[in-house]
């Protein structure tokens, strides 16, 4: 779809040097800047959209706190299995 903008740019430009009216000029260079503008946008519009994360792979709070109760429980059931028997 942003290719259309950038074909639509071009082709607004070449009626703008094709023509002997001023009017017909003038709009057709603001076309032509509209469209070059809506390329641009839209080519960042999908940069940024094919680096954003999945918004439904984000935790919520209950989630997050059931895990950090997971890694305590690790945690504390690793720290009392590898710690010596005191020597008496």
């Amino acid at each position: 779809m942003p290719w259309l903008y950038l074909l639509l740019a071009i082709a607004a430009l070449a009626v703008a040097f094709k023509t002997t009216s001023v009017a017909v000029l003038v709009v057709c260079l603001l076309l032509s800047l509209g469209f070059f503008l809506a390329w641009v946008m839209k080519l960042l519009a999908q940069r940024v959209d094919s680096q954003s994360r999945d918004t439904s792979m984000i935790l919520d709070p209950a989630e997050l706190r059931r895990l950090r109760e997971q890694a305590e429980a690790r945690r504390a059931a690793a720290s009392t299995s590898t710690t010596p028997p005191p020597a008496a």
